[in-house]
């Protein structure tokens, strides 16, 4: 018997997400809303529900539905912020976030992947999204501030610029490491300072850019 999409995503929220500890229901709302299919290469249609990074192409990946929710939700987006996403990749998690916040900017490096993106995007009519190709370790300072930084490629250190356009009261939620393990982790700035807390390891492609990685130093990529 046939599976549609849509029972797939509820068997994704209540198995992947609810019980391994994803609360934030609006959170669980947009990723059931959300369809991951059509972000995923044709011939990984059949796995696109699964908790699991998949290729998309120029050695870049999908995200797994855990980890989209759970960086969603360390957002903490209460659905009137401004949105800044580093490392659009296939859209889903833009596609995620513009169903929790009021505006998405969202920055790649790699022109075939924002134009793929975008399509994806447009097919599902969400016009509160803005593909911008860029170097996304330097943040997108036109449209700063932002109540809400989301970076979706391992960087070995929080870059400073990102840093410099949260508005106060702000989070940045990156994950921070070498190029084989991280650490996800979040910061608040606030009007005392940056306070920054640890949710564990986790393992994404590298942030190349001019406050991230190298491209020879990227060489060995993860996902």
């Amino acid at each position: 018997m046939m599976v549609d999409d849509n029972s797939l995503r509820d068997e994704m929220v209540a198995q992947q997400l609810m019980k391994r500890g994803i609360k934030d229901a609006r959170v669980l709302e947009a990723m059931r809303d959300t369809p991951r299919h059509l972000f995923v290469p044709r011939r990984y249609r059949a796995m696109a529900y699964e908790d699991m990074p998949l290729p998309i192409g120029h050695d870049q990946t999908i995200s797994q539905p855990f980890i989209v929710a759970m960086m969603a939700q360390a957002l903490q987006l209460s659905g009137r912020e401004r949105v800044l996403e580093i490392g659009t990749g296939s859209g889903y998690q833009a596609a995620v976030l513009s169903r929790l916040a009021t505006v998405v900017f969202s920055v790649e490096r790699l022109p075939e992947l924002a134009v793929r993106a975008r399509t994806a995007l447009d097919i599902l009519g969400l016009r509160n999204i803005h593909v911008i190709v860029a170097d996304g370790s330097l943040g997108l300072p036109e449209h700063a501030p932002y109540h809400a930084i989301i970076v979706a490629a391992a960087s070995p250190k929080t870059p400073q610029p990102l840093v410099d356009q949260l508005a106060p009261g702000g989070r940045l939620v990156i994950p921070v490491g070498d190029r084989h393990e991280q650490t996800l982790t979040r910061l608040r700035k606030t009007n005392h300072g940056v306070y920054v807390e640890q949710f564990g390891g986790c393992r994404f492609v590298p942030l190349i850019g001019e406050e991230g990685w190298r491209r020879d130093e990227a060489s060995e990529e993860t996902s």
